[in-house]
């Protein structure tokens, strides 16, 4: 749990820490969409290859970030065995019973292997190199169509921005309360499934009741401070549009032309 990097930021100086957070965000979900519509490995490797080159822009190192993608190894790999026993069609390499591995079951697991994991490694980025309240300013930002729909869009916006800061704090409170239960004798990892899952309950049961004073806590500061979101407000750190942001959108531009030619190029 301790490996979990989704959600932290780390300080620092490179080009990636000084672009816009509202550049990083737009982009980051394009090149999400992207990734979904792509279908060949040509595509696959140049979007890998793009990722690799802005993680090394990040400065920090990669073997961190693949750290940080082993904890969602497991549910990546029960993805892809899905994938691969039950999708039908092409040529049959193993049958048994109902499991049945096929050509397009090895393509959609493939698939579906590339787009879980540039999509955590590109959040990721994202996370490490943005700082909380920017995150928050940024999407507020990008919702701010929806204020034409009087939606209140800086609540929605801080509640993100929440969500995503508490993920490493309540898994270090989870990592924490795991040790407390190991030093009582707990084994976690023995027994069968159901075994493991009911000595899952005394992490869970107390994890849950303080994420709920934690939450009753901040909604209590925010009123003290007189939070009102739907009321308009002044800024202290104002967002400036550079010309980094802008050579950096246009590398997602040119990726994006890449990308669709060689999918309609072998496609034909």
């Amino acid at each position: 749990m301790n490996k979990f990097i989704i959600g932290r930021y780390m300080p620092g100086n490179s080009i990636v820490h000084r672009l816009d957070a509202r550049v990083k965000l737009a982009t980051g979900f394009y090149f999400i969409g992207v990734l979904m519509l792509v279908n060949h490995y040509q595509a696959y490797f140049i979007l890998a290859l793009y990722s690799l080159i802005l993680v090394r822009l990040t400065g920090i190192s990669l073997r961190f970030f693949l750290k940080g993608i082993k904890p969602l190894l497991q549910i990546i790999i029960f993805t892809v065995v899905l994938q691969l026993l039950f999708s039908r069609g092409g040529v049959v390499y193993f049958e048994f019973g109902p499991f049945v591995i096929t050509r397009n079951g090895l393509l959609n697991g493939a698939s579906v292997f590339f787009r879980f994991t540039l999509t955590t490694i590109m959040s990721t980025v994202i996370s490490l190199t943005t700082r909380p309240i920017d995150l928050t300013d940024g999407i507020e930002f990008l919702l701010t169509p929806l204020k034409l729909l009087k939606i209140s869009v800086q609540d929605i916006a801080i509640m993100l921005s929440i969500a995503l800061r508490f993920i490493p704090t309540l898994i270090d409170e989870a990592a924490r309360i795991m040790k407390a239960q190991q030093s009582r004798g707990v084994e976690f990892g023995e027994g069968n499934i159901f075994q493991q899952m009911r000595l899952l309950i005394p992490v869970f049961l107390p994890l849950f009741i303080g994420s709920f004073y934690r939450a009753e806590e901040l909604a209590n500061a925010l009123d003290v401070r007189g939070y009102q979101g739907n009321k308009k407000r002044t800024k202290y750190r104002m967002q400036k549009w550079h010309s980094r942001d802008t050579l950096y959108l246009l590398s997602y531009l040119l990726l994006t032309n890449i990308v669709i030619y060689f999918h309609y190029w072998f496609s034909q």
